[in-house]
């Protein structure tokens, strides 16, 4: 029997009509399939609705995959692809795999001979470093850096040295509740001259992305409480 195909699906990152941010050929396959891997149901079913799928829930597949999920339970994800139907990995918000859950339904199912097809939709990581006007070509993402005070202080010395040393922009991300004590880290531990470019809830209407020297971010008070956002350091 021939294998169902993975689809890596990008979601909006926050309440952006899909048909904005996301390529026709991106909707048309969401609209043509009745198997999602979701993060969260209510969500998914709200973000599907608004990208136009028409589909009866009641018969569409919905497996749950996120941080709860066991992962000695992957293979049954797998099941609707193995028996040649076609399924969409969906975002909670942005691409999946990058910095988003993902990675281990697309490594199983490389081993399963299950062909990916990742689809193009909006990154906030790639997009605010699109926008910095800092190194595109020398780059590193660290995810989420530490929460205690003195290893996150270590960390944020460890890249402003690759960004000067290595001409490299380092990238990172942190949840939106703790952005003021990571925004304060940062213009406390660098360097007056250091630049940072700070990328709040993109693609939305609220849209900001702004450069400054941490220099220049001690002099303003800035607003980043509970925003979703990109932080990139470079020399």
């Amino acid at each position: 029997m021939k294998r169902g195909t993975l689809y890596l699906i990008p979601s909006t990152l926050g309440d952006t009509r899909p048909e904005d941010v996301l390529p026709e050929k991106t909707l048309a396959v969401i609209r043509s399939l009745n198997s999602f891997i979701v993060e969260e149901l209510r969500s998914a079913r709200r973000f599907l609705r608004k990208a136009g799928y028409q589909g009866d829930f009641e018969r569409t597949g919905l497996l749950v995959f996120n941080e709860h999920t066991n992962r000695d339970d992957l293979a049954a994800f797998l099941e609707p692809m193995l028996a040649g139907t076609d399924t969409g990995l969906l975002s909670e918000a942005g691409t999946p795999c990058i910095a988003d859950p993902g990675a281990e339904i697309v490594e199983i199912a490389r081993e399963h001979g299950i062909r990916v097809i990742p689809l193009s939709g909006p990154n906030s990581i790639l997009m605010a470093l699109m926008a910095s006007g800092f190194n595109g070509q020398n780059f590193t993402f660290h995810g989420y850096i530490p929460i205690d005070r003195n290893e996150r202080q270590r960390k944020i010395r460890e890249m402003e040295r690759a960004a000067v040393e290595k001409d490299q922009t380092q990238i990172f991300i942190e949840t939106p509740y703790r952005n003021k004590a990571i925004f304060e880290a940062l213009i406390q531990t660098c360097n007056q001259a250091t630049r940072l470019c700070i990328a709040l809830e993109v693609t939305t209407e609220n849209e900001s992305i702004e450069v400054r020297t941490i220099a220049e971010w001690k002099k303003r008070n800035e607003h980043l409480h509970k925003k979703p956002a990109v932080f990139l350091l470079y020399r």
